[in-house]
């Protein structure tokens, strides 16, 4: 028993020896993956992370906190379309007052001219009253003339006037020496009187309903 004890000493010595060169490497092996793990690149991002769209930026406000309403195609169709409907509303409405002023100012010189036309017709009246009642009286000193004369006398000078004349003589007379003047004329030129002046006193009655 006391031969063998120095055998198994060396033995184990260089086991022990064995055990620690081996950790010794594996300590080296971990240390150089280490470093070699350090000093590799970045991986390169996956494609998914690559195909995300950006964030879109922040539209511009007028006042801070308050977004800008940015009217869509059809909202901006709808606005100009009112604008051209406004626009078109105010240039006919514009016209009409134009044309409104244009009748007016026409119906005030239509009035005006129509003022200026009774009062040429209501003077053009006054000189044909004026001129009447000069002639009747004219006519009135002549027929006064006749009347005063004897019909048969009378009758002799009507004889010979003309007709026109005759017949306005007869109708300022008096009827009953009228009628007298026209008995003692020629019966041919009595009856051609007596037609023409019923037909001017039908003539100047057909006037007065007239003018009624």
């Amino acid at each position: 028993m006391t031969l063998q004890a120095p055998r198994l000493l060396p033995l184990t010595i260089v086991a022990m020896f064995a055990m620690l060169a081996v950790k010794c490497a594996g300590l080296v092996l971990a240390a150089s993956a280490a470093q070699a793990q350090a000093g590799a690149p970045a991986p390169a991002p996956a494609p998914a992370a690559l195909a995300a769209p950006m964030p879109a930026p922040p539209v511009p406000t007028d006042k801070p906190g308050e977004p800008t309403a940015i009217p869509a195609q059809s909202e901006q169709a709808v606005l100009l379309d009112l604008r051209k409907r406004r626009e078109e509303l105010d240039a006919r409405e514009a016209a009409l007052r134009a044309r409104e002023s244009v009748l007016a100012a026409t119906a005030q010189k239509l009035d005006q001219r129509v003022g200026e036309l009774k009062a040429l017709q209501g003077r053009l009246e006054q000189l044909d009253a004026a001129r009447r009642q000069r002639d009747d009286s004219d006519w009135l000193g002549l027929v006064s003339l006749y009347e005063k004369m004897k019909p048969r006398d009378a009758a002799r000078i009507f004889d010979d006037l003309d007709m026109a004349v005759l017949v306005k003589l007869l109708d300022h007379m008096n009827e009953r020496r009228a009628a007298a003047i026209l008995a003692a004329m020629n019966p041919d030129k009595a009856r051609e009187t007596t037609t023409e002046l019923a037909r001017v006193r039908e003539r100047r009655a057909a006037e007065i309903t007239a003018a009624k």
